[in-house]
């Protein structure tokens, strides 16, 4: 755990390709999909909040602050991650913000620890994860002040694209390795996103259980 950085899991879509409603609250195994990602992030920051938008109430169970979008219209994890920069910034003594996507269950245990390092080399750019050689924008670490040049960029430029962001900015990748399960290589980045993806996550699940 580094308790200089906070984490925000990313909750705020539409879920279209699921066909609406509200995919973070999915079962999956024998808890929620929202809560695998809670359990696997929360040990690796010092402090944790979850970006979702309409009734906070449903999350009410996960002990979490539930913060929407500062940034009104469904803008996309660009607004999420902007929304946690900035209560980062207000509530916490955090230096640094990591983004995870809420619909990745099985990301690296030491995505952060990886991430920091990489930073660290490279002080003020964004660390971002990839893998199998195809990068993730809505997993990286983002450093606090780079909130207002962030709010530029979505508000006043009206830009949405996570990986613009990065590019017009500085970043490093980060690279993981892939998951051996059933035989074959899984990427630790495979997020839900049809009933499809669901039941390949089930399946997951089980085959990386001890």
């Amino acid at each position: 755990m580094d308790r200089s950085i906070a984490g925000i899991i990313l909750a705020g879509g539409q879920s279209r390709r699921m066909g609406g409603g509200d995919k973070p609250l999915l079962s999956l195994g024998k808890g929620r999909l929202i809560e695998h990602v809670a359990a696997r992030l929360k040990p690796q920051v010092g402090t944790l909040a979850l970006n979702a938008n309409s009734d906070p109430a449903r999350f009410a169970g996960m002990n979490l602050p539930v913060l929407a979008d500062t940034v009104l219209g469904y803008a996309g994890p660009l607004a999420g991650i902007l929304t946690g920069l900035e209560w980062a910034a207000d509530s916490t003594a955090c230096r640094s913000l990591v983004s995870a996507a809420g619909d990745t269950p099985f990301f690296p245990g030491d995505l952060v620890e990886r991430l920091a390092a990489a930073a660290r080399e490279r002080p003020g750019a964004i660390a971002v994860a990839s893998s199998d050689g195809r990068w993730h924008p809505t997993f990286a670490l983002w450093p606090i002040d780079l909130r207002d040049a962030l709010h530029h960029f979505l508000v006043d430029e009206d830009n949405r694209r996570v990986s613009a962001f990065m590019q017009w900015h500085d970043f490093v990748q980060v690279e993981f390795p892939m998951i051996e399960a059933e035989g074959k290589r899984i990427d630790p980045f495979f997020n839900i996103n049809t009933p499809d993806d669901l039941a390949e996550a089930q399946r997951l699940l089980q085959s990386l259980q001890p």
